[in-house]
């Protein structure tokens, strides 16, 4: 009746069991279906989404340019991907080196920015898209802890007594500073940040009067920018310029404590001597 099954019919698949020996209705399978690709579907995109997260948590995070503070390195509308990796294992800023850091407190007060609609926010949330809400920087780190920085009135920045010649990435007919300041000496854990547009980027230099004195705490670095990724016509790494591995700079850091041990060696044999010669004088 209709199109049940009842009494001793069997499908054709319990038939080929048979065939083989087994007993209708035994163990023998037959094969699964492959699962539709709608039902998968849903569960690859959740295992995208949750890789993309870690990603832009623990590895790598696109950013967008807002302004021209860093041409020509840097254009406005430019995506970097910004290394968050090394950072975990105690890397710690360098000279040179293109940062992007959270807002220090003050520095972009009064700037707005643009409301991301939910799609962006979602998208920016798992790294998909570069963050639109978050108030972050992008700048040159010019200095780091221990470090004693100047410059002044159209010279070049000073950094430990070495003059830099930054004409391999200053903005063409940028100077390196339109306004004297320092000497700033850099406290330990923060770093002294300079746009490469010198004449168009509110830096460390006019941050001073700020808790920290323009300098920016270590811990508020989100990572070191690796790569122009958008464009592709802009592809390129943003490598550390060969002005920060001269000679000197490090040793001009050492040569304060150097030299005050050396008074303080130089001083028990210069009042060793001076006892000598005054016993001299008494026994004559």
């Amino acid at each position: 009746m209709g199109d049940d099954v009842t009494g001793d019919d069997v499908t054709d698949d319990e038939r080929a069991h048979d065939d083989d020996g087994e007993a209708p209705g035994g163990s023998g399978r037959s094969p699964k279906k492959p699962r539709s690709f709608w039902k998968e579907l849903p569960l690859l995109i959740g295992i995208a989404l949750v890789l993309a997260l870690l990603i832009k948590t623990f590895l790598v995070q696109a950013f967008s340019i807002p302004s021209e503070s860093m041409m020509n390195t840097l254009q406005r509308g430019d995506r970097v991907l910004v290394d968050k990796l090394t950072p975990w294992f105690g890397s710690e800023p360098e000279r040179g080196e293109v940062v992007v850091f959270h807002d220090p407190g003050g520095w972009l007060e009064g700037q707005t920015t643009p409301e991301p609609n939910v799609v962006q926010k979602f998208l920016s949330f798992i790294g998909l898209m570069p963050s639109a809400e978050e108030k972050d920087l992008i700048k040159r780190v010019i200095a780091v802890g221990g470090d004693t920085v100047s410059c002044k009135e159209g010279g070049k920045v000073v950094l430990n007594g070495k003059a830099l010649d930054e004409s391999a990435y200053l903005y063409p007919g940028s100077v390196p500073c339109q306004d004297s300041f320092g000497p700033v000496k850099v406290p330990e854990g923060r770093i002294w940040v300079m746009g490469d547009n010198r004449q168009n980027s509110l830096d460390s230099r006019f941050h001073q009067q700020l808790p920290g004195a323009g300098t920016v705490a270590n811990d508020l670095v989100v990572g070191r920018a690796v790569v122009i990724a958008w464009p592709v016509t802009r592809w390129a790494t943003l490598p550390v310029p060969e002005v920060f591995d001269q000679p000197g700079l490090d040793q001009a850091v050492a040569a304060a404590p150097l030299g005050a041990a050396g008074l303080a060696g130089a001083l028990p044999l210069v009042l060793w001597r001076r006892k000598k010669r005054t016993a001299g004088h008494t026994a004559e």
